[in-house]
């Protein structure tokens, strides 16, 4: 009797403990999901929150190439600072296309996402509604650089107008510089020449005994002067007579060691007052 009581408990205690064991096997698969899920959300919410950050960083980025273009537009004349200002407007406008396109990803996301979605919801709007701003801002920023080079323009038109009239005005000095030069050149300049009494015949500057006394006589044979500089003139001769018309005590008619004339102006103004030709016969 004792026997046949034990096979049924036996039976029984056998099917107890396969049952066990199929609920331990459903919890621990429920287990593997459940951890599998936090997993996959840890996962899921490490990405937007990459996402936020780099949109953030993009913020921040912005933010300091605004400071660089401020500097720099405050020598805007200068090829440096508008290289300056440039370069950071297209990384500004690099920076803020990429953030909208990470801010659209992110509201893709939401679509589908198990995090809390209201939480992620009120992230989204709030960087939706900061990229509106600097976006705005951004573009305030380019109107008052626009208007700037407006400025700059009709600046640099100014200066080259008054480039132009300095440069303009500076030729004109010039050329009455030159004529006042060739003026006052002319005023200090005078005429010389010495020859035999044949040879001034020749030139027709000696004619009956009289000289000058026509316009028809040679002026290519003298030699031109400035008075103010020229005040001797050595006449290679041993013999030496002044024809025109100079005040005596305006020069000196002297002898060098060779004993040939060297005409001396000791007064020129005095001496070429009277006339503004010389003519000296020598033999």
């Amino acid at each position: 009797m004792k026997k046949i009581f034990l096979v049924p408990l036996c039976l029984l205690t056998l099917a107890s403990c396969n049952e066990f064991g199929k609920t331990n096997e459903r919890a621990q698969m429920e287990r593997d999901s459940l951890m599998q899920l936090i997993d996959e959300k840890d996962v899921e919410l490490n990405e937007i929150m990459g996402s936020v950050n780099e949109i953030q960083e993009g913020f921040r980025l912005i933010n300091e190439a605004e400071g660089r273009i401020t500097v720099a537009n405050g020598n805007p004349e200068s090829s440096s600072s508008r290289e300056v200002i440039r370069e950071n407007m297209q990384f500004i406008q690099e920076t803020l296309r990429q953030n909208r396109e990470k801010v659209a990803q992110l509201q893709q996301r939401l679509k589908t996402t198990t995090v809390n979605v209201e939480k992620l919801t009120k992230t989204i709007e709030n960087l939706s509604a900061q990229l509106e701003e600097q976006n705005a801002h951004i573009q305030e920023l380019q109107a008052q650089l626009a208007e700037k080079d407006v400025q700059i323009a009709e600046q640099g038109d100014q200066i080259n107008s008054l480039n132009e009239s300095v440069t303009n005005l500076e030729a004109d000095n010039q050329q009455k510089q030159a004529t006042i030069t060739a003026q006052d050149k002319d005023l200090h300049s005078a005429w010389f020449v010495f020859g035999t009494k044949a040879e001034l015949k020749e030139q027709k500057i000696l004619q009956k005994g009289d000289v000058l006394k026509s316009n028809n006589f040679n002026r290519d044979y003298f030699t031109k002067i400035d008075t103010r500089i020229d005040k001797e003139i050595k006449l290679y001769s041993k013999s030496a007579e002044i024809l025109t018309n100079h005040p005596a005590g305006s020069y000196v008619l002297a002898k060098d060691a060779k004993g040939q004339y060297v005409l001396r102006i000791t007064d020129p103004n005095k001496f070429w007052g009277a006339s503004k030709y010389l003519v000296i016969q020598v033999k």
